[in-house]
């Protein structure tokens, strides 16, 4: 192994990256939590994912201004230190590590689901032990094969999205033509187009927002991008074609076909459309999908949280031996870290099987909603601290400045707030308050002295 001065490698093209992000907003999110949100909202889940899409449009704006003005590892861990301050960053970095290891135990855990579509008899840990095995592996090689493997998982959910959207369409055409239950009515036909009220559709933005974590993973990718002022905005600008397409119109296809309170939260609906209407083999077909979507989230996460590591540790603000890069440019010992704390994952679907997903999104939540709220406020402090002429001169500049940034951050305050209504998604407030008062203590006791004598780059006034 190299020493920790050892660099990055720039192996992810435009390709790579594209779909990287495409593949960071299509995941567990959608393809099993989707059910959570439309049992507490109804076809009104709708509106919630589009106002939710819109909001983290903005946050990734706003990272990708940053991010194609100066590329480094570690992303918004870095900036929040370098706008806000030390702690800020620190706890920031942290954060999103937390916040990708409960991601990606939630994603494990959709696996172990998923598989009990073929293997009901069969516990749920042995599939989330053989999963993280494969991904660590894949994660350890150069991060060229990353991006490979990222790029084709990604395509076989895009396919397998757009083929189930034209699929669906037909059945609900072939359904209304023939008197069936099947029809875009179910919209409105089954309480309304808000069937539990104003309270249902407010209280599924914690879920709604789960769905969307992981897509900031865009900036992480431009410290290891070959043209990051040019595959960045690119993968950025998608996301409302991906809100629209994946979410929005999917769901609203799903709950045409079937009527949403008939949608269980115990397995993915897309699969439990399918073998509803008797289609047998295109339920196999999509339970292999959802498959592939879980792995694919699972090795983004480990991913992301790793090159955040490796950022933090360069800043001194995790343990060196976390720089340590292997001679194909990959930060292993930040893959062997994220590996082992999964293994907690393997030992909560040991435990608490039913009742760990909504408690392991609710947590997710916190931990990405906090992570988005630091991304603004950092992209808000560095504008602030720009001159005319620095403003002029960004390449990617965000837009609905500066009224768009406030919008943003009261909506994801109000986020937290929500958080706090629901008996599962109350936890979440503890864990991520108890999670951030540990990471103040440890910042305090450990970071603080150690680089008392160093001083945060800012930007220039």
């Amino acid at each position: 192994m190299k020493a920790a001065t050892a660099a990055l490698s720039r192996g992810l093209n435009a390709r790579h990256i594209r779909f990287i992000a495409l593949g960071s907003a299509i995941g567990t999110g959608l393809f099993y939590g989707s059910s959570e949100a439309i049992a507490q909202a109804g076809p009104s889940a709708l509106l919630a994912y589009l106002i939710g899409g819109a909001a983290v449009y903005l946050v990734l704006r706003a990272l990708g201004e940053m991010a194609v003005s100066d590329p480094v590892p570690g992303s918004f861990g870095e900036y929040a230190s370098r706008h806000l301050g030390r702690l800020p960053g620190f706890v920031t970095g942290w954060t999103y590590t937390f916040e990708m290891v409960i991601v990606c135990v939630a994603d494990v855990t959709a696996l172990g689901v998923y598989m009990g579509f073929w293997f009901p008899d069969v516990p749920r840990w042995i599939w989330v032990l053989g999963a993280l095995l494969v991904i660590g592996l894949v994660n350890l090689l150069s991060v060229r094969v990353f991006g490979e493997v990222e790029f084709w998982f990604s395509l076989v959910k895009i396919v397998a999205i757009i083929a189930m959207i034209a699929g669906g369409i037909a059945l609900i055409v072939l359904g209304s033509a023939h008197g069936g239950a099947v029809g875009v009515s179910n919209l409105w036909s089954h309480g309304g187009f808000f069937p539990n009220g104003a309270e249902g559709f407010v209280l599924c933005f914690a879920v709604v927002m789960f769905a969307f974590g992981g897509t900031e993973i865009i900036g992480i990718t431009a410290g290891e991008a070959q043209q990051p002022e040019r595959t960045i905005p690119h993968a950025v600008n998608t996301v409302p074609v991906r809100v629209i397409l994946f979410y929005v119109l999917t769901l609203g296809v799903i709950m045409s076909i079937m009527p949403w309170q008939s949608i269980s939260s115990s397995g993915s609906p897309f699969v439990q459309i399918f073998e509803g209407l008797g289609l047998t083999s295109a339920a196999t077909v999509l339970n292999v999908v959802v498959i592939t979507a879980a792995l694919s989230a699972i090795n983004s996460d480990i991913f992301g949280a790793g090159r955040m590591m490796y950022g933090m540790a360069q800043r001194g603000q995790a343990p060196a031996i976390v720089a340590r890069v292997s001679r194909n440019g990959v930060p292993w010992m930040t893959v062997v870290i994220m590996v082992v704390a999964l293994l907690g994952g393997v030992l909560l679907n040991y435990l608490i099987p039913e009742r760990v997903f909504v408690i392991i999104a609710s947590i997710a939540t916190f931990a990405t909603v906090w992570v988005w709220l630091m991304i603004l406020l950092s992209h808000v402090r560095s504008r602030r601290r720009m001159s005319a002429e620095q403003t002029a001169a960004l390449k990617f500049p965000v837009p609905f400045w500066p009224y768009g940034q406030y919008l943003t951050i009261t909506f994801m305050l109000g986020v937290f707030v929500l958080l706090a209504f629901g008996e599962d998604t109350r936890v979440a407030l503890v864990v991520g308050v108890a999670w951030l008062l540990l990471l103040t203590v440890v910042h305090w006791i450990w970071v603080r002295p150690r680089n008392a004598d160093e001083v945060p780059a800012t930007v220039e006034s």
